[in-house]
């Protein structure tokens, strides 16, 4: 059982759909976790903080700590002088009873300042929430083991993962100063995941929220969800608070009847739906998300929006001054006055501004490993320093060949397992690495990293051999013959051409490794073409199964592996190299589905059948072993192959902006740098 705070809890789960919203579209858009400790390898952010405070040493960097008594909070010397001209009441008055207490990473801080960072694009969303926008009923720990209270003081489940009670905080409030009750949670719930002109798909599991009091609510489900509070602490989990009644109300019809065809006109919204999504309603991780649109909606965040990311030039926050957590000493918390964003159009720009000195914090987007010599060239120019993030993907370029293909004669050479391990033994991923990752990594399949409890060194390891003898010997077994030109007919006498699809949406290098993999494929008789498109073409694509590969990441290692299994199954719409099969699991009537479902082959079915169990127990350690199959299994099938194991990351931090922990995790799911706290960074 999960420690929440004062209780012990168990978790639950929903299925993928899409990278941004798939809790979302395919669950409950919550999140949270299961606490499975991931011992190993990887070395993660220390638990004994430098430089502690005069109070007694904290049990654990960036955890929560009993808060200091009232008498001793203190606030920015804004926000005093705010509370001096009578323009906001005493900090005591604007915390809640049981503030989260933070140890800072190295030492107490100062107020002031402003964190520069930077968004590409106009559709960077990912970065805002890693950074300011990560408050949930319960989040992730700093070192990714297990769950921990949030915004919820604490929380318990039952045995059977059906019935979770969580407590809010008492005097807890918006940043508008109204007061966060269990009212808003049943707004959520009632008006927003109920309503199905709002929520059209909603969760497969059924549940129900009651209100016990005014900061107490129960969440239960018609069937065990073991994965509930894992996915609650994901990104997604930020429905359940970003939602408050008292603002929100004015734009649903169940309330406010009389203006809303009014507010729908004023606001140039086609409905009260869109009215609803442009004022807050909208689902994170879509295109539109208010959170980072609308300055006039209250946050439980550190920071609250004063210029939107709508087109211009620059997106920019000021403090909370109702921000429910402090540090060790009593100080309110965050200590930055200001994070702003200035917007750029690709990574050279990003580049650029850091070797200039105009970064304070950031490792995505820039920290590539081809970025990193020019970086580590100009740290004194710049005057920052590198700390490391430690992966729990483990894959650099995971290549998914489409085994439920639209065509007959591909899908049945794509299912043939001799055909896959003869491409894989085709790649040179030495090679690869020594010229693409500047000799970082090394040869590996779709599977787990070193000291993962989920290690399994079969799948890690077969078939990567660059070895044509082999290779050809596998080929052979499947597509004998060749035409005059030295490539493989496939059975119907035609020569086999495919395209492998990816897109440079993240900077990485993918079309660099495709041309890698396409000289090493055309030795052995394979007529492999790559085409680089814009990610959105590219999952229009491959959603509707209309794609012959395509590569992507993503290969989960740590706690993550339980909420994103995707290469080791058919398991969502992610699973790139079964989308049919994965429609079958994920939602068996097509529904709404880009791609019809079909029944996939016996081993297959085992593992959804195991992970169906998995998600049907709160017990942590039946669930580690049935995952633990589902990989077997996956070594046996070898769905997939991967180029070789993501090496250890980094960001760049100015020296003068401290708290930063020098290791952190690095996942999507784990939506760093923001379990480490940033409300406790600081300029010194």
């Amino acid at each position: 059982m999960v420690t929440g705070g004062r209780s012990a809890a168990s978790s639950g789960v929903v299925r993928t759909i899409t990278r941004r919203n798939f809790l979302y579209l395919t669950g409950l858009a919550v999140t949270g976790v299961v606490a499975t400790a991931c011992g190993g390898d990887d070395k993660l952010p220390g638990q004994t903080p430098t430089n502690p405070t005069p109070a007694a040493p904290p049990p654990a960097t960036g955890q929560q700590t009993p808060a200091a008594a009232p008498a001793a909070y203190r606030e920015a010397p804004q926000l005093a002088q705010m509370v001096k001209d009578g323009k906001l009441p005493p900090v005591v008055e604007r915390l809640p009873k049981n503030p989260v207490a933070l140890t800072p990473v190295e030492r107490v801080g100062k107020y002031g300042g402003t964190w520069r960072t930077a968004l590409q694009g106009g559709a960077d969303n990912p970065w805002l929430g890693r950074t300011v926008g990560y408050d949930y009923l319960v989040s992730w720990d700093p070192e990714f083991t297990k769950v921990i209270p949030n915004v919820a003081e604490s929380f318990e489940g039952n045995a059977d993962a059906t019935l979770f009670t969580f407590k809010l905080r008492e005097g807890h409030k918006w940043s508008d100063g109204a007061p966060f009750t269990a009212d808003d949670i049943t707004f959520y719930y009632e008006d927003v995941y109920l309503n199905k002109e709002l929520t059209p798909n909603p969760g497969r599991n059924p549940f129900t929220v009651e209100k016990v009091d005014q900061y107490t609510v129960r969440v239960k489900f018609d069937k065990s969800n073991g994965l509930f509070l894992r996915q609650l602490a994901t990104g997604n989990g930020s429905a359940w608070t970003n939602h408050p009644r008292h603002y929100l109300q004015q734009f649903h019809p169940k309330y406010n009847k009389d203006n809303l065809d009014q507010l729908i006109r004023e606001n140039n919204a086609e409905n009260w739906v869109k009215l609803f999504q442009l004022k807050g309603g909208s689902v994170p991780g879509t295109p539109y998300d208010a959170r980072w649109q609308n300055t006039e909606l209250p946050t439980l965040y550190g920071w609250r929006l004063t210029t939107p990311y709508s087109g211009g030039p620059r997106v920019a926050l000021e403090r909370n001054p109702y921000y429910f957590k402090v540090d060790t000493a009593g100080n309110q918390l965050p200590y930055l006055d200001r994070v702003t964003y200035d917007v750029a159009q690709d990574n050279e720009v990003l580049v650029l501004k850091a070797i200039n000195g105009e970064i304070d914090m950031m490792d995505r987007h820039i920290a590539t490993p081809q970025n990193k010599a020019v970086l580590a060239d100009n740290q004194q120019k710049g005057q920052y320093h590198f700390f490391e993030t430690i992966p729990t993907d483990a894959a650099t370029m995971v290549i998914a060949l489409n085994l439920t293909h639209k065509d007959p004669v591909k899908r049945q050479i794509f299912q043939s397992k001799d055909f896959r391990i003869g491409l894989s033994h085709a790649i040179n991923r030495q090679e690869i690495i020594d010229v693409v990752y500047i000799g970082q990594g090394e040869p590996w399949q779709a599977a787990p990293r070193p000291g993962s409890p989920f290690f399994n060194e079969r799948l890690a390891k077969q078939y990567t051999e660059y070895d044509l003898k082999k290779a050809n010997a596998h080929l052979d077994k499947v597509l004998p013959n060749k035409d005059g030109e030295g490539f493989r007919l496939g059975p119907d006498g035609r020569r086999l051409s495919f395209v492998v699809e990816s897109t440079t949406a993240y900077g990485l290098s993918w079309t660099d490794v495709l041309q890698l993999v396409q000289k090493r494929w055309r030795q052995v008789g394979v007529d492999m073409q790559y085409k680089n498109e814009d990610r959105s073409l590219l999952y229009t694509r491959k959603n509707a199964n209309e794609h012959d590969a395509v590569v992507w990441d993503g290969v989960a290692s740590r706690v993550d592996i339980f909420l994103d299994p995707r290469w080791f199954f058919p398991f969502s719409n992610e699973s790139n190299f079964a989308e049919a099969w994965a429609t079958w699991f994920y939602n068996p009537s097509g529904a709404g589905a880009r791609t019809a479902p079909e029944e996939p082959p016996a081993s297959t079915k085992q593992q959804m059948e195991l992970y169906n169990q998995l998600q049907n127990t709160g017990d942590d350690a039946k669930q580690v072993e049935l995952l633990k199959q589902i990989v077997e299994i996956a070594a046996d099938q070898f769905y997939v192959m991967n180029i070789s194991l993501r090496p250890t990351g980094y960001g760049i931090v100015k020296d003068n902006f401290k708290n930063v922990p020098e290791q952190m995790p690095n996942a999507w799911l784990y939506p760093n740098p923001a379990p480490t706290n940033p409300q406790q960074y600081f300029i010194e």
